[in-house]
């Protein structure tokens, strides 16, 4: 069986590797230049793991696949043909003296809709300090123990060379998806079946929405990050900073780099990253890891999540024909569970 697939986001390598892996012979398309393009939003993601915490904007829908994405992971990773980092050492919120009314906000949700065990645990300043010596300055921590995080440049990459019986087509615009056809610009490519996992390619569809009985267009959702190199630095564990304002995340990632970023901004900018943005991070990362103040900043990106109006994802499938999409941030969370789920016809 011959199938097709349009996007080489984090999505479609997915579908890639569990297709190819069954034998099945993949042909994927992608406009990007080559593999490690970062054309895909999932090049520019913390790779978070963070079902619990995902809960303040995630419905049960979402916690569910988290759960299972994180066993998914498991599977996948030592499959790979080359190494990925991932871990599961759990996670860290922290909150300044001043800002308790919206650490206690946000607390008090996941408390309501997370299982019993998987509550937020609070640490005390003692406990904080045994678990991660580098951090100074928060009045307020909780430990949320069942998450993880995974290095997604390397995830990224792979998954590309882990994939079997797999053609790439790189600089290939695909125009039109009709069941068991994919268009690009010069040709026409027929499948038994074909999988759309473009994102924000797909702009010129609507999906529906089960709850309000209508159709939306993907958007787009800007996300802004800051690599530092701090030799130094002895992070374990991926770390929020609660704010009235913004939620800030630090994420480690080997030998020496930490990985800075906002949660969402509601934009379709892709301009470089702003004054404001790089000062509002760097002072959140150094006013609880006090040793970046000699880091040094070595890249900066922006990118565009693909979302739909309510931020959850969508599956739909016709004869010849699936759509995955609307990963919003949560695509390192889900993406495995989800693709698993669009997938079932072929197990």
């Amino acid at each position: 069986m011959k199938i097709g697939i349009a996007g080489a986001g984090l999505a479609g390598r997915l579908c890639a590797f569990y297709l190819s892996h069954k034998g099945y012979e993949v042909t994927v398309f992608d406009k990007a230049s080559h593999p490690t393009d970062p054309v895909a939003a999932g090049f520019t993601a913390a790779g978070m793991l963070s079902h619990i915490a995902e809960l303040e904007s995630g419905d049960e829908n979402i916690y569910n696949y988290g759960v299972r994405s994180l066993s998914l992971w498991k599977e996948i990773v030592p499959k790979l043909s080359e190494p990925v980092e991932l871990h599961y050492k759990g996670s860290l919120m922290l909150a300044h003296r001043g800002d308790e009314g919206a650490a206690a906000r946000l607390i008090s949700l996941l408390q309501a809709k997370a299982p019993a065990d998987q509550q937020p645990t609070k640490l005390s300043l003692e406990q904080l300090r045994e678990q991660e010596p580098s951090i100074s300055g928060p009045a307020h921590a909780w430990a949320l123990q069942n998450e993880g995080h995974i290095h997604t440049r390397q995830a990224m990459y792979a998954l590309y060379t882990s994939c079997q019986h797999t053609h790439w087509h790189w600089q290939t615009h695909v125009k039109k998806l009709t069941p068991h056809t994919i268009h690009t610009e010069t040709e026409t490519h027929s499948f038994d079946w074909v999988i759309d996992t473009r994102g924000l390619g797909a702009r010129e569809l609507k999906f529906a929405n089960a709850h309000t009985l209508s159709c939306q267009n993907v958007r787009g959702v800007r996300g802004e990050v800051i690599w530092l190199q701090s030799p130094n630095l002895n992070l374990q564990r991926p770390i929020r900073l609660l704010h009235p304002r913004y939620r800030v995340y630090l994420v480690p990632r080997k030998p020496d780099i930490l990985f800075i970023g906002a949660s969402e901004i509601e934009s379709e900018d892709r301009s470089p990253i702003s004054v404001r943005t790089t000062v509002e991070l760097l002072t959140a990362a150094h006013s609880v890891l006090p040793e970046l103040a000699e880091a040094r900043i070595i890249h900066t990106e922006t990118n565009l999540r693909p979302a739909l109006i309510d931020n959850f994802p969508r599956i739909e499938q016709e004869e010849g024909l699936i759509r995955i999409n609307g990963l919003f941030r949560h695509g390192w969370l889900i993406a495995p569970a989800v693709v698993e789920d669009a997938l079932k016809l072929f197990n």
